[in-house]
């Protein structure tokens, strides 16, 4: 297999139009205390328990900055060849929610602490890359409750002061399934190096989806912001929704207007929630009570030098170490577990890229089903490793070695080798045996061997598929070719 190039993002039309997406994602950093006070960052204890005098905003209080977020954020623009800012300012974003107790934002806008860099994925076996504007720091608000059966709203303030890290793609994006392969990567990326639990059920990471069409050649078009998509499902849903309601608001004459707009997944529907604000609109001006963030090259390298190999550069490694393709490496880096399978499945056989083969479909197809992670899959690496070394050495054909798959599955037995005896799945490899059993076949079909002899390759076929079935399946496949072709030139 040849090694797929990075494409560009093509014009994928709809109905005539090109989409275009951009995404901005919130990813909380997991410190333990908030960006700017020492309130705890933990999720789900009582409402306003764990906010603090400066997350309530009360007068006389002072930021000051978490060096563990920034620490975070380094380990961000690394990871996706960033370059990281030695200097970036806190701005106040200013707007007014009953949830923002300052009544602004402490986040970054003219300088961010991450810049540029891009996030390489595969859409099926095309290699994709998206590339960053920004990713920078700033702070969470808290919540709204509203409580519809007694007809009031509180606020929780729990969240107040969380530190976010927003990273934002340029419209690179031209389809919903790329803009989900690059939601999953980016989630990779951050779970991988550990800067997010990456918990979208629990707000941890949070994708908006800027979604606009136009005609191709055409200026872009009006975009509307698709806010808090918190699962990869709804996320396309919500999307490939947007898209046809656009097209089709154009095609009825009505002009699309710049909105903020929520996905409801019971009617698969988005619904505008308010005009979307530009920048001027927020009033960004540096915050006089924080200077500016310098992070030292000694720092940056630093952290360069105690991260963990990347997935990226794993999946490099498996090319160039396993001999693998770029595909299966980077399907097999989805995470650390699953590369960590992998490793010990292939060094165990020595077989890599059937262990890669093996890994990708039948416990890919095991895991997907039960809705489990490799954590729990139920044949480990050892006993993966033992059935593709019966596979490799002859001893079961490949039909055999899902049978055994399954019975290790299903907890029958502790390996291979047992499985193997126990169900007498063994091949025949005696070639005197198999020769018997071949002449039989060739004496009782002389009509298949008049027809290949005449150039039918699909006799040559037939005559194997009763060959192995008077072996009960039990025949070596490449020596029953083999002495086949023999015993017909």
């Amino acid at each position: 297999m040849s090694t797929p190039k990075t494409t560009p993002a093509k014009s994928l039309l709809v109905r005539g139009y090109e989409v275009v997406i951009g995404f901005e994602t919130h990813a909380q950093l997991s410190t333990q205390s908030k960006i700017f006070s020492r309130a705890p960052t933990a999720f789900g204890a009582e409402p306003n328990t764990q906010a603090c005098a400066v997350d309530l905003a009360l007068p006389g209080t002072l930021p000051v900055m978490n060096k563990g977020a920034v620490q975070r954020a380094i380990e961000f623009g690394l990871a996706v060849g960033s370059h990281v800012a030695p200097k970036s300012i806190f701005a106040r974003k200013n707007y007014f929610y009953p949830d923002l107790p300052k009544g602004y934002q402490i986040s970054q806008f003219e300088i961010p602490v991450v810049q540029g860099g891009s996030v390489e994925f595969f859409l099926g076996d095309e290699k994709k890359s998206v590339r960053l504007v920004r990713a920078h720091l700033e702070e969470d608000a808290g919540k709204s409750l509203h409580e519809d059966f007694i007809g009031q709203s509180g606020i929780d303030l729990n969240r107040a002061g969380t530190p976010l890290l927003e990273i934002v793609t340029e419209p690179d994006m031209r389809s919903s399934a790329e803009a989900v392969a690059y939601a999953k990567e980016l989630h990779k990326i951050v779970t991988w190096i550990g800067i997010c639990d990456g918990n979208m059920q629990e707000g941890s990471f949070r994708c908006d989806a800027n979604v606009s069409v136009r005609k191709p050649g055409a200026e872009l078009g009006t975009r509307r912001e698709i806010k808090n998509l918190n699962s990869f499902k709804f996320m396309q849903q919500a999307i490939d929704y947007e898209i046809r309601w656009q097209i089709e608001e154009i095609e009825d004459g009505r002009a699309i207007q710049q909105a903020t707009v929520l996905f409801d997944p019971d009617t698969g529907e988005t619904r505008a929630m308010r005009t979307k604000e530009d920048a001027a609109d927020y009033r960004y001006f540096p915050d006089p009570d924080l200077p500016p963030l310098v992070i030292a090259p000694e720092w940056v390298e630093r952290v360069r030098s105690e991260m963990a190999e990347l997935p990226r550069v794993m999946a490099q490694r498996f090319v160039a170490d396993y001999g693998l393709p770029e595909y299966d490496a980077t399907t097999l880096t989805q995470s650390k577990a699953m590369a960590a399978y992998f490793e010990a499945t292939a060094q165990a056989c020595g077989q890599p890229k059937l262990a890669s083969n093996w890994i990708m479909g039948e416990v890919s197809r095991r895991l997907n089903a039960g809705e489990v992670g490799i954590e729990q899959a139920a044949v480990s690496a050892a006993q993966l490793a033992g059935l593709i070394a019966r596979i490799a050495d002859g001893t079961i054909s490949n039909n055999a070695g899902r049978q055994v798959f399954e019975a290790l599955w299903n907890g029958e037995a502790p390996d291979a080798d047992a499985v193997i005896e126990a169900k007498g799945l063994k091949q025949m490899n005696d070639a005197s045996a198999l020769e018997k059993i071949i002449d039989e076949v060739i004496a009782a079909n002389a009509d298949n061997v008049a027809q290949f002899k005449a150039g039918k390759d699909k006799a040559f076929n037939a005559l194997v598929g009763q060959i192995m079935k008077a072996s009960k399946g039990k025949a070596n496949p490449a020596q029953v070719n083999e002495l086949l072709k023999q015993k017909l030139a």
